[in-house]
């Protein structure tokens, strides 16, 4: 069976027994601040086995994308020499919410092992947590394996837990025998040396551990099984590693090609070669799923993973950009399954091409700067690179630790491979906070308040910006970043509120939560932020102003027009810029990002290139001819989901959605060609009615923010309006300060900059003039040596160069000091003629003199330039060079 048909007849022989097929969650998680990727099958299902939602189908099954790349599932150095770990894997997986438990699950595990993949009985074994009685009996029940071949195990092996504290229970694999010609061997031995197999994993969810390690049984146990495909079409296919099957090989011999090599030839070139085929596949699904190349979180996992990969291809001799030659074979073999990666390769490839050669031409300078620090170690007598300097060079320029090493050890030093762990464990918590920052208030409230038990809220803020006699359910005291659970709120005090209904819109979709107040009577608090906890209830974030509120009162709930208008404004303003800009740059620009705000808006895209200010003003143009159209917004709820993509909706990035969604549909925008064309995407945000509401958008800036990705600002409605009034006021200032109409302003500041550049030329001249005129009444000559040393008037640092060398070639022979002064500061220049190099050193004069005005400086033996903080201390600094000179050439004899 090749990979396709395996995952095919996974999934197929779970639908045909009422499990519902879920596609594969994007790789970002969503609204899990505890995760950078999503690594393992369960991962999308979590609020299911936690209860904080509930399924359509209490039976599941998918084949899941997975990245396991931090944290302790971090297989990212055992990638290349192991023959079965990757960093991008997928996971085939049946899940029971509930529904089925251990007999199920094992008869479906041994019916699709045996019956539907084939796999002798005689060569499989299943191992079962050691005090896991009924799973034991289960197995010989329904396999009819001896009792030598069904396991026990202990909790390291056979027990899962989703946490410190949660669900939690045994498991049980089901082992392959890869060698069973060969004479049996012990279960050790044999699990060490890869022979025997692990091919899936039951998870059998049926305790939850509270705070003090206490396990009570779950009262709906849950099923959660993991099969990792690559082990399984290995296993199959009758091949030794998961690299020699068709999920691999073509990527492996394209590189080989492309190297003028062969995999499976040198063991040493082959390491690079399964590096390079699993680091190419992880990137190409990352990019597709919206991560860029960056410095933080999972944008720095990914351009990791990628310079990895180049610094592999150097050792297979590539001297040039391959990657981005190479990335759409993984489309070619995945494509069918995911295709999401032919959407997105146009723009990958050109990301890829230009993380490439940035990298390429930061090795060069970067080993400059590692033999630098080399040096420096050296110098001060050491004979160990400080951990710190490791992880910059790691951290800053991306060079590999091994590469590192090698120029390290050919200067034979050592690393401090401690210090070097240290700032990269350091490095490791910036990105868990980078990705858990936004989510710890509402994780803390939720705690206090016992989210998933509270009912979710009723939100009718789609209709309505005023909601009254809804009734308190929860309060929330707020006290130094801690939030306590209590039954009333005081005036001054700050915390949460939870309703049974609002309408305040929560965060989301890029859209900022509501504002506005809640008041009763004797009292009032202002909203400050909504959020939503993934329960589906909603919290607001409030200041009591006025009196005091208690859980069960019944309040007003009042969204601030002031802010959720605009708002709304912005939000319909995105879908039509987004749409623009397909229409303008083509249907592989997507989304990668996007801020709706009262204020402004931002929107994040994916572009290889700069797009040119006509590009940007066609998107302008056809956004603000679509609001000049008035067309009416269309919005339908409770839409399946699959039937809105098949009519093209565009999903937003990094959202999650359920089987049913909400559709937000503009029409009509008329194309100078005649076509029509519309703007359909997956939205839970709040939106105009018609275009017409939004009035005008003015783009207000454009930039590059990543490799392959654009970010566009603009202002809509009030705020356009402001900005074209600030800019009015602005060219009637410019009009009266240059006495000219605003139409000529650029040719008249044009002409006076032409003019200032000719008026600096001649006052240049004639400080020279000023200067070389009494150069020679100044000279003096210090043991045979020609010393010239004085004040310049105050001018630019090029400037004074330009004088110092003039001079010097006027001197002939001999040393030129020049200082100038500001208010602040002091410029000096030291230039020595070169035939007396050895004799005088231009950098040490002028650190010394530099000194005397406080300050520092160096250079070249020939020219140096320094500079100081005192300008009080020149004259008596300038006097002082005779003698510095004379110090020099003494210490040179």
């Amino acid at each position: 069976m090749n990979s396709k048909q395996i995952r095919q007849s996974f999934v197929d022989f779970f639908e045909e027994r009422g499990h519902k097929h879920y596609p594969s969650a994007p790789l970002v998680p969503h609204g899990d601040p505890t995760l950078l990727f999503t690594n393992a099958g369960m991962v999308p299902f979590k609020d299911y086995f936690l209860g904080l939602d509930k399924p359509e189908n209490r039976r599941a099954v998918s084949a899941q994308k997975c990245m396991r790349v931090s944290g302790k599932h971090n297989d990212l150095e055992n990638v290349g020499p192991s023959p079965r770990h990757h960093t991008f894997f997928e996971m085939l997986g049946n899940f029971s919410f509930g529904d089925y438990f251990k007999a199920e699950a094992i008869d479906f595990g041994w019916d699709l092992v045996t019956r539907v993949w084939g796999l002798p009985a005689e060569h499989l074994t299943a191992t079962v947590y050691e005090e896991d009685d009924e799973a034991e009996r289960l197995w010989r029940k329904i396999s009819g394996l001896p009792a030598e071949r069904i396991l026990r195990c202990g909790k390291k092996d056979n027990f899962w837990a989703m946490g410190e504290t949660g669900p939690c229970g045994p498991c049980s694999e089901i082992f392959v025998d890869t060698q069973p010609k060969l004479p049996r061997v012990g279960w050790e031995e044999g699990g060490e040396s890869g022979r025997y197999l692990e091919i899936w994993n039951l998870v059998f969810m049926e305790y939850e551990r509270d705070d003090s390690g206490v396990m009570k049984p779950l009262p709906k146990p849950s099923i959660d099984t993991g099969a990792g495909l690559e082990r399984v079409a290995a296993v199959l296919q009758g091949v030794e590693s998961n690299y020699d099957t068709d999920l691999f090989v073509p990527i492996l011999q394209a590189t080989a090609t492309l190297a003028e090599g062969a995999y499976g030839r040198d063991p040493e070139a082959d390491v690079s070669y399964r590096v390079i085929a699993d680091h190419l596949r992880a990137v190409a699904f990352l990019l597709a799923d919206g991560v860029i190349p960056g410095n933080e979180g999972r944008g720095y996992v990914l351009r990791r993973i990628l310079r990895r990969a180049v610094r592999h291809g150097m050792v297979l001799g590539f001297e040039e950009p391959f990657l981005n030659r190479l990335l759409p074979l993984v489309g070619e073999v995945m494509g069918h399954h995911y295709p999401e990666l032919d959407r997105a390769q146009q723009a990958s490839v050109a990301t890829v091409s230009t993380e490439e050669e940035k990298f390429l031409s930061t090795i060069a300078s970067a080993s400059r700067q590692v033999q630098e620090a080399i040096d420096s170690v050296r110098h001060e007598g050491g004979s160990e690179l400080p951990g710190e300097a490791v992880f910059r060079f790691y951290d800053t320029y991306g060079l590999p630790l091994e590469l590192i090493q090698e120029i390290a050890e050919e200067e034979q030093l050592t690393l401090d491979e401690e210090g070097f762990k240290a700032e990269l464990e350091t490095q490791r918590r910036r990105s868990r906070e980078a990705v858990g920052e936004g989510q710890e208030r509402l994780a803390a409230v939720r705690e206090a308040v016992h989210a998933d038990e509270q009912a979710k809220t009723e939100f009718l803020g789609y209709d309505t910006r005023r909601v009254e006699e809804a009734k308190v359910v929860s309060l929330v005291r707020a006290s130094e970043r801690r939030y306590l659970p209590v039954e009333k709120l005081e005036e001054g005090e700050e915390g949460v509120v939870i309703l049974d209904r609002t309408p305040f819109y929560a965060e989301g979709g890029g859209e900022v939560g509501d504002r506005g107040t809640v008041s009763w009577d004797g009292g009032g608090a202002r909203v400050i932020d909504t959020q939503k906890d993934p329960a589906g209830v909603w919290v607001h974030f409030v200041e009591v102003a006025e009196g005091s509120l208690s859980r069960g009162d019944s309040v007003t709930a009042d969204v601030d027009d002031g802010w959720r208008l605009p708002t709304q404004r912005n939000h319909t303003a995105t879908h039509l810029l987004h749409r623009a800009l397909r229409q303008v740059f083509g249907d592989t620009v997507h989304q990668a990002g996007s801020l709706v705000a009262p204020d402004r808006l931002r929107f994040d895209f994916a572009l290889h290139r700069a797009p040119s200010s006509e590009e940007i003003q066609r998107v302008e143009d056809l956004v603000n001819r679509w609001i000049l159209q008035a067309e009416p917004t269309v919005i339908t709820d409770d839409r399946p989901r699959q039937e809105a993509l098949e009519a093209g909706a565009m999903a937003l990035f990094g959202e999650k959605y359920g089987e049913t969604v909400r559709t937000v549909e503009v029409p009509g925008l008329v194309l100078e060609s005649g076509d029509v064309v519309d703007s359909l995407e997956l939205c839970g945000g709040c939106h105009v009615a018609n275009t017409g509401e939004i009035g005008l958008v003015l783009i207000t800036g454009e930039r590059g923010i990543a490799s392959g990705v654009r970010r566009i600002e603009a202002l809509t409605g009030e705020g356009a309006l402001e900005l074209v009034r600030r800019q009015r006021s602005f060219l009637r200032d410019v009009e009266t300060e240059l006495g000219v109409p605003a139409e000529q302003a650029g040719e008249e500041i044009a002409q006076r900059r032409a003019q200032r550049r000719d008026l600096e030329k001649d006052l240049a001249q004639l400080r020279m003039q000023l200067v070389s005129g009494s150069e020679a009444a100044q000279e003096q000559e210090v043991d045979g040596i020609k010393v010239l040393a004085k004040e310049v008037p105050s001018a630019p640092v090029g400037e004074v160069r330009n004088m110092a060398d003039i001079l010097r070639q006027k001197l002939g022979s001999g040393v030129v000091v020049l200082g100038s002064r500001e208010e602040s500061k002091v410029t000096l220049i030291v230039a020595v003629t070169g035939d007396l190099e050895g004799r005088l050193h231009a950098g040490n004069l002028a650190k010394e003199i530099a000194a005397m005005v406080g300050g520092s400086g160096g250079g070249r033996s020939d020219f140096a330039q320094a500079g100081g903080k005192d300008p009080e201390k020149l004259t008596e600094a300038l006097q002082e060079v005779p003698s510095l000179v004379r110090k020099q050439l003494q210490s040179s004899v």
